[in-house]
This record gives structure tokens, C-alpha cells and sequence, in this order.
């Protein structure tokens, strides 16, 4: 999948990326580690299913047993899942909803409610990718930002390994990360699909000989103070 973006100097070219794999993760958090998933609960132990079906004795079978736990499936390894929408009984809709956007202040009071907006990806637009502000340190950003994912660019050829080997290497050298903006200015979250989450992107570099990794972290929320949140 291709990404536009500019380097320190302002130079811009189309390069690629993919997801890391979670061996590759793995690797990188340290051997021992592993990503799973699992199926915590299945509709039938959900509190409204038990307590319809249950009634008064609700609380006395939570005593007696775990009728929350389908021990033929809880505790399953989940592969690959495709999200769909259900309706306010819990069934599957065979056509899209009207989405709504709402939005809270700090105290979770909703404060605006609109039609949702449809968003289009703007990582490889006529506008490239823009580096923002002057770069920070690795450990403080791990320290203000939850990174969602993480993806790696990749060269295709010659000129795009140099390209991309000396952006991580400048990187590497200072231990920093760089934030990477979309829009003429760089000032929007980065979108990779349509109606995709917006994410701020944050560039770190490693290098070891002649070879590098160049990794673009997604960050969807910020790390703030109480008192600043407010």
C-alpha cells in the first residue's frame, strides 16, 4: 500500500508500508512475549440475556455457579474477526445504519450530536505527509501517547532505501521520534482507510550496519494530567 510523505529537507516521495506481523513484535518487546487474543464471553452470559432469563434468581445462580461462563468457548483463541452492526435487540443488520456523532466534554456530559461525516484516507495525496514541530524523545513519547499500531515503511528500490535509511538514521542517532501530519500544512490526523480511525503518527527510525527499520506509530489518545485534562 503506498504513502506519500517528505523527509527532514522537505523532499517528498511515494513509498510503502505494512503492518508488523506479531512475530515481528515479538521480537522487538523482548522474547517471552506474545499476542493473543481471546473470547472473554459469548452473548448468552451478557448481564441483560441472564437477567431475562433468570429473573429473580439472577443473583443466587452468580452464587451457585457461573452461568456467565460458556466453558465450551470462553477462553477461546480468536484468529481474524470482522466487525458488523447490530440492532438494539442484538441482531445482525443487513443494512447500514445512520450514523450519529456525538461528542463529550471532560466530565462525560455529551455536549454536540451531528450526523457522522464520512472521511476519506489522505495518506497518498497530492499532499504528502508533513514532519511536524522539532522531533522528541522516544521515552517521552511512549509517556504521552497509547500507540495504537505501528507500521513499517519499506523501499522498492535503490533510491528509496537511501531515502528511507537516512531518515532512520538521523532518527536513530538522537533517539527521537518525529510527529508526521496529513493536509497541505500537516496538520490533520493521519486516515489509512475509508472512514478509518484518524491517528497521529509518530516516525522512529533504528538502524545497525547498512540495515534499517523505519516504523510509523498510530496514536489515538493522548496521555494528559488530570487537572490539564480539564
Amino acid at each position: 500500500m503506498p504513502i506519500h510523505m517528505t523527509n527532514a529537507a522537505g523532499l517528498n516521495a511515494t513509498l510503502h508500508f505494512e503492518e508488523l506481523l506479531a512475530e515481528e513484535i515479538e521480537a522487538e518487546t523482548g522474547p517471552g512475549l506474545r499476542f493473543t487474543r481471546f473470547l472473554t464471553a459469548v452473548s448468552e452470559g451478557l448481564h441483560e440475556r441472564l437477567s431475562a432469563r433468570l429473573g429473580d434468581h439472577y443473583a443466587q445462580a452468580l452464587i451457585d455457579g457461573d452461568p456467565e461462563v460458556d466453558i465450551e468457548r470462553v477462553g477461546m483463541r480468536v484468529a481474524r474477526v470482522e466487525g458488523v452492526y447490530l440492532d438494539g435487540e442484538g441482531q445482525e443488520m443487513t443494512t447500514p445504519p445512520l450514523m450519529m456523532e456525538a461528542l463529550y466534554d471532560p466530565q462525560g456530559v455529551e455536549v454536540r450530536r451531528a450526523p457522522f461525516e464520512a472521511s476519506a484516507p489522505n495518506i497518498n495525496t497530492y499532499a504528502p505527509l508533513r514532519w511536524l514541530g522539532a522531533p522528541m524523545p522516544i521515552d517521552v513519547m511512549v509517556r504521552r501517547f497509547v500507540i495504537r499500531r505501528s507500521v513499517q515503511l519499506y523501499h522498492s528500490d535503490g533510491l528509496s532505501f537511501d531515502y528511507l535509511y537516512q531518515m532512520a538514521k538521523a532518527l536513530s542517532e538522537r533517539d527521537e521520534v518525529v510527529a508526521i501530519g496529513a493536509g497541505p500544512m500537516g496538520q490533520s490526523p493521519l486516515i489509512f482507510q475509508q472512514n478509518g480511525a484518524p491517528y497521529r503518527g509518530f516516525l522512529e527510525g533504528r538502524v545497525e550496519a547498512d540495515a534499517y527499520q523505519l516504523l510509523l506509530h498510530l496514536s489515538h489518545m493522548e496521555l494528559k494530567p488530570i487537572e490539564e485534562a480539564r
